[in-house]
């Protein structure tokens, strides 16, 4: 192997093993040769397998720019032993190349104490746009904004306004530039594209669009990330209360939001916890799932004690017990289907009255539907197998009423969490079946003690 060969040529393990040896042999030649074909991504990895006594040999070889790549790819705990690696000094300088919205997610995340301290150490231009950015809450447009944009004026002419844009390395001739008036506030938006195919003397304003589409600062991210990919757009201006434009939301920031708040839902549809990972140590998985598990433990000693209740019946019947499994098992099954159906259209959505009516609405259709089918079925199923007509109607009717609630159930609880400002991805899996397991179970044998004279 030699330096000559391009990156894709090797596995990211061949191309650590190849810079290690320049390392070690001090071949800075080579080593810059074959770094210089890496995506920022790929040096990310190759810098979790260097070996840990290279490491800071490793670092020192690399410009703060080409650090900051590397930082804004590495996730928390790694940035911070990046960041110890690195020192104060170089730190600072690295920081202040990150992009601000990877930057404003670190600061965030680490100790006040600490994140005070690297701000304080910072330029006042960086560190006050940081600060400012941080006085916006969690999970809003205004956390996750850039500040890489260009804003023209109305009054300008494409002349004056591509000559400004010249050297904006962001700027592509696809891009959308933003138009303010003199007081900011955000009046129009206009492509690179109409301003370089127009005569040099039309006016911004003759060119821009007016009616522009856009976040406020408060707007939750997953509305701001819905809307930029209803409308397919590039980027989202955010503005505050005032109509000022503050910054702007990305696509790739808008695809990292959507990644984090899909995982963050599915982890607590299953009753883990958003915050557990291939990373989370065991005690900490363990004290973030226990409370959740031993709630669904005692809320789950009720079906014990129907089945304890219904003793008579299902001695009496024996036959009975065969379809428990497969009663609760499937309440539980409809009931997740229309939380995730739920949970999915909830985001980043707000919903009306009669957007909530037409769909519990809609559910009980769906639940009738699949009630009956799946009564019919059971029933013939339950007459074969048992040779007893009654026995198979009773179990087919409490399939297709226990199917109907469950149904219901997957449906109202996301639909009332939301309505009282709570998450509805906590109304998760186990929950829904934990509630239709009690459900199922109290009115099969309910309906079975009914006819129970008849089934002797």
């Amino acid at each position: 192997m030699n330096g000559s060969h391009t990156k894709k040529d090797f596995s990211v393990e061949e191309i650590t093993e190849q810079l290690v040896q320049h390392v070690q042999s001090q071949n800075l030649p080579e080593f810059y040769k074959l770094v210089k074909e890496l995506h920022p991504y790929d040096l990310s990895l190759i810098y979790k397998k260097f070996p840990e006594e290279e490491r800071n040999r490793f670092l020192l070889l690399f410009k703060p720019d080409a650090l900051a790549d590397l930082a804004e790819n590495l996730k928390l705990h790694e940035q911070i032993q990046l960041f110890e690696r690195l020192g104060p000094e170089r730190t600072l300088e690295v920081m202040q190349q990150m992009d601000k919205s990877d930057l404003i997610r670190f600061m965030h995340d680490i100790p006040a104490k600490r994140r005070e301290e690297l701000l304080s150490d910072m330029n006042l231009d960086h560190s006050a746009i940081i600060r400012s950015v941080l006085n916006y809450p969690p999970e809003t447009a205004g956390r996750i904004m850039t500040d890489r944009y260009r804003t023209l004026l109305a009054h300008e002419t494409a002349k004056e306004a591509l000559r400004q844009s010249q050297g904006t390395m962001h700027i592509s001739a696809s891009s959308y530039l933003y138009v303010t008036d003199n007081e900011g506030k955000l009046v129009g938006v206009v492509s690179y594209r109409s301003l370089a195919l127009a005569d040099d003397k039309t006016k911004v304003e003759e060119l821009m669009t007016r009616r522009v589409i856009y976040a406020t600062v408060d707007m939750d991210q997953e509305e701001a990330a819905q809307l930029l990919q209803r409308y397919e757009f590039m980027a989202l201006p955010v503005v505050d209360e005032n109509h000022r434009l503050c910054g702007i939301i990305q696509m790739d920031d808008v695809i990292d939001i959507i990644m984090h708040e899909a995982s963050e839902d599915l982890a607590k549809m299953g009753g883990g916890g958003k915050d557990i990972d291939f990373d989370t140590k065991p005690l900490v998985a363990v004290k973030r799932r226990l409370p959740w598990l031993i709630l669904l433990l005692l809320i789950g000693l009720i079906s014990g004690s129907i089945v304890d209740f219904f003793e008579d019946t299902l001695n009496q019947v024996v036959a009975l017990a065969f379809f428990m499994p497969m009663i609760a098992g499937m309440t539980g099954n409809t009931g997740t289907q229309s939380l995730a159906v739920v949970v999915r259209g909830l985001i980043g959505r707000k919903l009306d009255k009669s957007t909530v009516l037409a769909l519990i609405g809609r559910e009980i259709k769906v639940g009738t539907m699949i009630g009956l089918v799946c009564g019919i079925l059971i029933t013939v199923i339950a007459y074969f197998w048992q040779g007893d007509w009654l026995l198979g109607a009773i179990i087919g009717v409490s399939l297709f009423f226990t199917l109907v609630i469950g149904t219901l159930t997957g449906t109202c609880i996301p639909l009332l969490l939301s309505r009282f400002k709570v998450d509805p991805a906590v109304a998760s899996g186990p929950l829904i079946t934990t509630l239709n397991d009690i459900l199922s179970l109290f009115i099969y044998f309910g309906i079975a003690t009914r006819f129970l004279g008849a089934l002797m």
